[in-house]
């Protein structure tokens, strides 16, 4: 992708300068956002890409390979002056956003031909839902392209550019400050991020300074000259430590000091004097007696250097020498109170052999002082020497400088001589000389020239590239305009018909003039049930655009908007769909949560993604139909990681091929259900979907991989929809998360133990969340869990429309199975007041089967349920899942007891042999 350091222009008066950002091209909405630095959660800014364009100045010749400016002029007048390493980097970052610009404005208008069946040019989506967006790019101008190709320039990026450039330290420049004061609270939650709990490694900040000696590492000289020091303070802290410990409490080197700590005090006084020389340099400008002044300070501080060094020297063999006679001191104290109190009857030979061992002691005392001072001397040495080297290079250096300036001075004398030469082999000799030196002059000009005019031709190639493709975006935008204009108009002239007919309409339902019999309400309202239900003839491509499709006949997600048989439920199909198209055109105009996902996605380009309360909060407003397939899989990798690292390479492949090899019981009722899933979707509507062979695929693995559940009706309906934005192995992880860490045990098995527990626990949550409309069920006797138990079961599927399914799936692989409980409730929420107006079963058991489809505004609902039905603690829910389990497990086992019974019973008594089960009689 294209990212890297770019200098930024910014600041105003005397803060005003170039500071060093990291820059990240978005190609999702054109932007290009700048960071503090790489790892940066969050972006200072942004320029948008799409409506800008760019120049930049040629700079004089001979300017080298120096750093190169340019500039992004943004609409309003807004100029961002930005600036590259070198003029290749420069170069190649105004190609490359030209070329960003040219494809993005160009795939635009295919992007926006309607927002409800393309929403986005789908690169970011994955499985099903992806191959219905290609992404077509409008037919461009054949010439335009032509005359870009040969106007465009090759050019390749350094280390400064690309994603390895992040691993790079930020060029920064000497004067620079590196810190915006505009987007100080950017700043502030960077810097806070790297506070927060979790991954250090993820949430580091980089802080930069200028300033040499303040939070930097030392250079390799630095660290050598400390550690020669620290080795010095080490010596002398264990010789002070031999003479006073004994008699001491204090075990500790209060000399050691760590190297970064600080600098040695030679360079700091070095870089005091760097100053204070710079500080002086105005006096020296302006007083005649400066340079004397300074002279001698600098002889004085010399003088008091050496004066240091010898004092230094005296104070070091002073310590050595009190070191060697407390040493005498404290051997001659052992001997003569080992004399008086330990000879007293000790057999000599013993006492000899002691001695011998104190002698043998104290030589190896000696013999290991010996050493140390061996081995002081030869660092010494070795620092003498590494001196001795540095001032080789230097004289080197100087060497090699006086070599090159009489180089120089030869050179200049050759030329001379040989200018001479030519001016005495000339006739006049006295005119020709000024005439030579006018020659070279031009010469040296004319070269000049060259390199300004090969400048000002790659100049003017990239700003006739830029004229070009501005003009190419400008007519395309006046075309789309245009379109519009149409498209406006067409809708205009409909809506004028609608509303004249619905005048009518009213009016003679107000006042009726005719009789009955030819009421012209009838008829105009079967011209307008007859309108509302004709198909759309087929149109030319010209034509299309300018024709208002308000309802298409599939959804972004390929469910069928309207059905094909009945009437009355094709009308009140496309009355919804319309309603929905509503909603979403509102939405769209509300484009806060889209920039809230967009800001946040662009805080992840250089960080890991991590569980957070930002995140909850947007993943419950929705996530964009463009980063569903990314937001779906990361949420599922992030429940199965555990199974997945268990699992060897090429899990799934491998349960996949034992399944195609070696069929087991689960795969006759697969392929049964296969069609059944989701018919009223065109991925699984054939049985040559591409949907119905994935489909297969994943629900054979899995019944490999779980033989205990094998398969249950409802996992089909679960890896449909997790199909549509993820590939099949995904998939299949999906449904391993659902099944096997969100749902408790027995929930899909034969039994269903598990899903009639949570009926139960609904209940419980029903009558504490919902009392009224629980008690009106109560009054009627109606059994609501006929109806939401096949929600929790399946997530919904078939039971909300399609935004609002696939917005509570976000929720749902992000948070857990909580939050069915909670959208379950919300539904009934929702439609209360409708709910309790009704007065008998029959008509509240209707209204339950289908009052779900009714609900269409998204947004409402996702309040009432992670708002209004607050707070919902999760321990509530397993804590009345225990319980209701134990019940429901007595009760099973009573009825298998009551089976048994009757089983033995009809054995025994011949009337009720006749006596069958269901079962038996299928079997």
């Amino acid at each position: 992708k294209l990212c890297g350091y770019l200098q930024k222009l910014s600041g105003k008066g005397p803060l005003r300068g170039f500071r060093s950002r990291w820059f990240v091209f978005d190609p999702r909405r054109c932007y290009l956002y700048y960071f503090k630095g790489p790892q940066e959660p969050l972006p200072l800014g942004h320029l948008d890409i799409a409506s800008a364009c760019f120049s930049y100045h040629q700079p004089e010749a001979g300017a080298g390979d120096e750093p190169a400016a340019f500039e992004v002029h943004s609409p309003g007048g807004a100029v961002t002056v930005l600036k590259a390493a070198t003029r290749q980097d420069m170069t190649y970052w105004l190609q490359e956003l030209q070329q960003k610009r040219w494809e993005y404005c160009n795939n635009l208008d295919a992007a926006k031909r309607d927002s409800r069946t393309s929403p986005t040019p789908s690169d970011f989506s994955k499985g099903l839902v992806a191959k219905d967006n290609p992404g077509s790019i409008l037919s461009q101008n054949a010439s335009a392209e032509r005359a870009r190709n040969i106007l465009a320039m090759e050019t390749s990026p350094t280390d400064l550019v690309g994603e390895q450039a992040a691993s790079q330290p930020a060029p920064v420049q000497a004067s620079a400050i590196n810190f915006s004061l505009k987007q100080w609270s950017a700043e502030i939650k960077n810097s806070m991020s790297s506070l927060r709990k979790g991954n250090n490694e993820n949430r580091k900040s980089v802080f930069y300074t200028t300033e040499e000696w303040e939070l930097l590492d030392p250079t390799p000289k630095d660290l050598e000259d400390s550690m020669a020091l620290e080795e010095k303070r080490k010596h002398l802290a264990e010789g002070n430590k031999g003479t006073r410990l004994t008699s001491s409490a204090f075990p500790f080197d209060f000399g050691r000091i760590p190297h970064k700590a600080r600098r040695p005090l030679k360079d700091m006084i070095g870089s005091s004097k760097n100053r204070n020389s710079s500080d002086s340099s105005p006096t020296e400008w302006c007083s005649g007696n400066g340079n004397r002044l300074v002279s001698e300070l600098q002889l004085k501080y010399q003088n008091q250097q050496e004066e240091l060094e010898k004092l230094k020297k005296d104070l070091l063999s002073q310590k050595e020498l009190v070191r060697l006679l407390q040493q005498t001191v404290r051997s001659s104290q052992y001997d003569k109170y080992f004399a008086s109190h330990l000879c007293e009857g000790v057999p000599k030979d013993t006492l000899e052999l002691l001695h011998q061992k104190d002698d043998q002691i104290l030589g190896l005392n000696n013999q290991l002082e010996k050493l140390n001072l061996e081995k002081d001397s030869l660092q010494q040495e070795v620092k003498n020497l590494k001196c001795k080297v540095g001032e080789l290079n230097e004289r080197l250096g100087m060497l090699m400088e006086t070599i090159q300036a009489k180089d120089e001075v030869i050179m200049k004398l050759s030329r001379q001589l040989s200018e001479c030469e030519d001016s005495t082999s000339s006739q006049s000799g006295a005119i020709n000389s000024p005439t030579a030196t006018c020659t070279n002059k031009e010469l040296q000009e004319l070269d000049r020239l060259k390199d300004n005019l090969q400048g000002y031709k790659t100049q003017n190639k990239f700003l006739n590239k830029e004229i070009l493709e501005l003009s190419a975006l400008r007519r395309n935008a006046e075309t789309r305009e245009r379109e519009w204009q149409a498209k406006y108009t067409s809708l205009e002239a409909k809506l004028c018909q609608i509303e004249s007919k619905y005048l009518i309409l009213l009016q003679e339902m107000k006042t009726p003039v005719c009789s009955e019999d030819q009421n012209p309400a009838r008829e105009v309202i079967t011209q307008l049930l007859e309108d509302a239900l004709k198909a759309e003839p087929s149109e030319q491509p010209e034509q299309a655009f300018f024709k208002p499709h308000l309802v298409s006949e599939y959804d972004i997600y390929g469910f069928q908007t309207v059905p094909e048989d009945d009437d009355e439920e094709k009308l009140v199909a496309k009355s919804r769909a319309l309603d929905l198209r509503s909603l979403s055109l509102s939405e769209n105009r509300e484009i806060s949560t889209g920039v809230k996902w967009e800001n946040y996605l662009a805080s992840t380009m250089n960080r890991e993604m991590m569980r957070c309360v930002e995140l909850k909060n947007l993943i419950r407003s929705g996530i964009p139909h463009e980063h569903r397939s990314k937001m779906w899989k990361w949420c599922v990798n992030l429940h199965v990681k555990k199974f997945k690292d268990s699992a060897v390479p090429g899990y799934f492949q491998t349960l996949l091929q034992k399944a195609l090899e070696k069929p087991n019981p689960a795969s006759k009722q697969i392929e049964l259900d296969l069609l059944r899933t989701l018919p009223n979707n065109k991925h699984y509507s054939s049985p040559t979907s591409e949907g119905i062979q994935k489909l297969r695929n994943v629900l054979l693995a899995f019944s490999w991989r779980n033989p205990d559940i094998g398969y249950c009706q409802g996992l089909n309906r679960l890896v449909a929809i997790a199909l549509l934005y993820l590939e099949q192995e995904d998939a299949f992880w999906c449904l391993v998360t659902i099944v096997e860490v969100f749902m408790p045990r027995d929930y899909y098995t034969k039994t269903l133990l598990g899903s009639q527990v949570d009926q139960r626990v609904f209940k419980d949550l029903m009558s504490e969340k919902l009392p009224r409309l629980h008690a009106h069920f109560e009054q009627y006797k109606v059994d609501y869990t006929l109806i939401t138990f096949n929600w929790f079961l399946v997530v919904f599927v078939d039971s909300v429309v399609s935004d609002i399914l696939f917005k509570i799936w976000d929720s749902f692989l992000y948070e857990g199975p909580k939050v069915i409980f909670r959208f379950a409730l919300a539904l009934f929420k929702y439609k209360e007041e409708e709910i309790l107006k009704l007065q008998d079963s029959m008509s509240i058991f209707k209204y339950l089967r289908y009052f779900t489809r009714t609900i269409l505004d998204a947004r409402k609902l996702t309040a009432i349920a992670f708002g209004d039905l607050n707070p919902f603690p999760l321990r509530q829910i397993r804590n009345r899942r225990a319980y209701h389990l134990e019940k429901v497990r007595l009760e099973l086992t009573e009825l298998e007891a009551i089976r048994e019974d009757f089983l033995r019973e009809r054995e025994t008594c011949v009337e009720k042999r006749d006596l069958i089960s269901d079962d038996e009689e299928d079997s």
